[in-house]
Order: structure tokens, then C-alpha cells, then sequence
């Protein structure tokens, strides 16, 4: 069986195609990747030396008919697994027009080609903020409006629309997930985990939004990577499946571990204003994949938080190269 995978070289991406690759043999990869700032050839350097030709990878821009017409007349694929995705909210603010390049037209021009080539499978991967902010202990079902929020839960909703409309229109076999904050090895450092790990190990002041109250659930990526290809293998088409840890911590709850653990100081904390129309608290429910496909996470925040603390300390020339791209609202010092 063969996949492509989108936006592999990004940080879900990556550790989904090792996921894979790991845990399923003989499964082949086609990675496509347009390498962008957040798509990095050094996420993946591991991948041709450890899989030989299971793996292989294109660069083209999942918006781009030609291409990806080029690509999926090449092998035989089961299935699309899309990761491929701006997904930074600042970043969505300062320039909305290129969320709407990758995240809308990109999966249109995706579903297109993979109906043409007789693909069985399209895999969407979305997120819980298109349902917009929650209320307190409020957990948003599969069969929730969308109500997003910023530029970029916008385009991902809309994403989810076309997608959906491919499935009516077409009967085109699509499937969709929605996962909560995922963490781990290999993730952007304009992200809030990461972030305040690096800045931490090189001392500088970690910027926190408004009073750093906000409650998300987070989920340890490897959990979210099993969820996608248990949906993508068993999942019904048509539907939507939620993916959360059910570990729902505040932004300086977790932000105070990561220092606990390094041993660094409070006082390296800054509180700054508020981005726009930044949601207080997201809440989904996943009794569905849970009941239906019979998945469950594996890891508990505490102890993979403080893996993937080991990975960003025994990774510095992966993620010192990374910051060069850190996003509006977050600045580094010298300007980076």
C-alpha cells in the first residue's frame, strides 16, 4: 500500500510518516512538501536512510494542478493523508492570503487530482478551532457548527466544507479529523511548547499572551498520528472524527512545568497584550473515535512533556535554524 502524505516535512507530517513507517510494513510513503519556512528537508533527513525506498520525496506545492496531477499518475495510491497547511494563527493575522492559497485552493486542487486518479482515500487533517472558543466544560461533537475565529481556523474550516462537498458531490471517499494542540519532537519553535523551551535554554524572556489563562487540551502527536491512520484505515467516509488527550491544562500551567523541569526561572516570563479575537478555551469530545474505532491516547502530558524537552535540548541545530523563521508576535532577540 502506498500513501501520500502532504506536508510531510512539516512537524504532524513528519512524525506521522514515521509513525507509519515503524509500526506497518511493507507500507510505502510519497512525501510531498512545498518547504515552506515551517517544511524543513532536515525534519526528514533520517527517513531515505531508514526506509531506503519505502519512502521517497517530492518537492511541489500541494496548490499547483500540474504537479500534483504529475505526481498521483505516478504510483498507485491508496490513499491522501493532507497535512500540507500554514498553520500559525499569528501568522494567519499578518497575512491571511496565504492560508487561503494552501489551506483552501491547495486541498481543492488535491481532491481534484486524487479523484482523477482513482484514489480511495482522502484523509483531511483539521483541527478543533474550527469550532471556535468553548465554555467552560463545553465539549464540541463531531456534529458541532463551526464558528471560527482567526484567518487561519477560517480557512480550515473551509477546507473541511470543500472536502465535504467532494464527498456529495462526487461520492469521493473522504474522511476528516479534528485534533486538539498537538506537542512533540520536530515542531515549529513559533509554537507555544516549544517556544518557551528554547527560549528558556538560551535565557531569553518568553513572551505569554494576555494573563496565560487559556485552556487548551494537548495532545502528545504520536497519540494524534495513530488516530489519523486508525481513521484513515477503519474510519467510515464521510465522517468526522475528534482527537484530543483529554488533558486540559492552562498556557502557564504549562509553561511553569517546562521551566520546572529545565530549572529555569520565573522571572524570565513577559506578559504581553493579547492577540485579536484569541479564544479563551477550546473543548471537543471524542467519544466517537473512541467508541466507534477504538482509539485512545497512550501518553500523559507529564512525561511527554518532558520527552519532548529532551528532544529540543539533544536538538539544537535542528530547531537554532528553525527560529531564523519565528513568526510576527513573537520576536527574537538580534531581530531573528
Amino acid at each position: 500500500m502506498r500513501l501520500l502524505v502532504t506536508g510531510g516535512c512539516g512537524f504532524i507530517g513528519s512524525n506521522f510518516i514515521r509513525y507509519v513507517l515503524d509500526h506497518y510494513d511493507p507500507e510505502f510513503i510519497t512525501n510531498v512538501d512545498a518547504l515552506t519556512y515551517a517544511g524543513s528537508l532536515a525534519t526528514t533527513a533520517d527517513l531515505p536512510l531508514r526506509f531506503g525506498d519505502r519512502y521517497e520525496f517530492m518537492h511541489a506545492d500541494v496548490a499547483d494542478p500540474e504537479a500534483m496531477d504529475r505526481i498521483l499518475g505516478a504510483h498507485s495510491f491508496y490513499a491522501v493523508v493532507n497535512f500540507a497547511a500554514e498553520s500559525h494563527v499569528d501568522r494567519s493575522i499578518a497575512s491571511p492570503q496565504h492560508f487561503v492559497h494552501s489551506n483552501v485552493a491547495g486541498v481543492a486542487v488535491l481532491l481534484d487530482a486524487a479523484r482523477r486518479h482513482g484514489v480511495k482515500r482522502f484523509v483531511q487533517v483539521s483541527t478543533d478551532e474550527v469550532y471556535g472558543p468553548a465554555g467552560d466544560h463545553e465539549e464540541f461533537t463531531e456534529e458541532s457548527r463551526m464558528n471560527p475565529s482567526s484567518p487561519y481556523s477560517a480557512s480550515k474550516a473551509a477546507a473541511d466544507l470543500i472536502v465535504f462537498s467532494y464527498f456529495k458531490t462526487f461520492g469521493q471517499d473522504v474522511v476528516i479529523t479534528r485534533s486538539s494542540n498537538n506537542y512533540g519532537p520536530y515542531q515549529h519553535p513559533e509554537k507555544l511548547i516549544p517556544l518557551v523551551i528554547v527560549r528558556a535554554l538560551e535565557g531569553h524572556m518568553i513572551p505569554i499572551y494576555g494573563d496565560g489563562r487559556q485552556q487548551r487540551d494537548w495532545l502528545y502527536v504520536e497519540d494524534n498520528c495513530s488516530a489519523i491512520f486508525t481513521a484513515l484505515m477503519n474510519g467510515r467516509a464521510g465522517e468526522i472524527y475528534n482527537v484530543a488527550s483529554g488533558e486540559e491544562r492552562a498556557n502557564l500551567d504549562v509553561i511553569r512545568a517546562i521551566l520546572t523541569e529545565l530549572g529555569a526561572s520565573e522571572k524570565l516570563l513577559q506578559h504581553v497584550p493579547d492577540r485579536p479575537a484569541h479564544d479563551r478555551r477550546y473543548g471537543i469530545s471524542t467519544r466517537k473515535i473512541r467508541d466507534e474505532l477504538g482509539w485512545k491516547p497512550l501518553h500523559r502530558l507529564e512525561t511527554s512533556l518532558a520527552k519532548t524537552i529532551r528532544w529540543y535540548q539533544q536538538s539544537r541545530p535542528w530547531w537554532y535554524a528553525a527560529v531564523q523563521t519565528v513568526s510576527p508576535g513573537r520576536p527574537w532577540p538580534n531581530g531573528s
